[in-house]
């Protein structure tokens, strides 16, 4: 079997309880993809909690069979402790520019009552894009709501889904 295909595509996922923020409560800065929100809540994590580039950062690990950001980057280790995301993200892309592959394009839903996506979809956009070097074309970046349905619903908590397909490049 040919262990290094053309394509390859991984899912990655994140879900992070929102909290106050400190001092009323435990949670961090709300942010998603890059960019910091002004919002009541935020993650409860060990790193900054971004769960939209956690959910490109697996997706991209999965596709090239690598371990989860779990794994990689254990919240158990103190060097990760309130560490910015995109560290996670510029490894996963480097392995994957390592492995022969380059990010063909990727899909990011990010779930949350509030706040709203809408007005920095195209900035989540550009960062991701930056930190992977690919063409913002290559991007897309979805908000959705859970409909006042279950932790995220209510808005106790933050869901991010990311689809990556690779392509071989050398």
């Amino acid at each position: 079997m040919d262990q290094h295909p053309p394509f390859r595509v991984g899912h990655g996922y994140d879900l992070h309880r929102l909290e106050p923020r400190e001092p009323d409560g435990k949670g961090r800065p709300l942010v998603l993809g890059g960019v910091e929100f002004d919002h009541d809540m935020g993650p409860v994590s060990h790193s900054d909690g971004d769960a939209a580039l956690h959910a490109v950062t697996d997706a991209i690990l999965g596709a090239l069979g690598e371990p989860d950001i779990g794994q990689l980057f254990p919240n158990t280790d103190p060097q990760w402790e309130s560490a910015t995301s995109d560290q996670f993200l510029l490894e996963a892309a480097d392995r994957a520019r390592r492995a022969g592959y380059a990010v063909s394009n990727l899909d990011l839903t990010v779930i949350l009552e509030r706040p709203k996506l809408s007005p920095v979809k195209e900035q989540i956009r550009g960062n991701i894009a930056r930190l992977i070097g690919i063409d913002e074309a290559l991007v897309n970046v979805k908000g959705k709501t859970h409909e006042k349905v279950d932790a995220v619903g209510e808005g106790r908590a933050v869901e991010a889904h990311a689809v990556v397909l690779l392509m071989r490049v050398d």
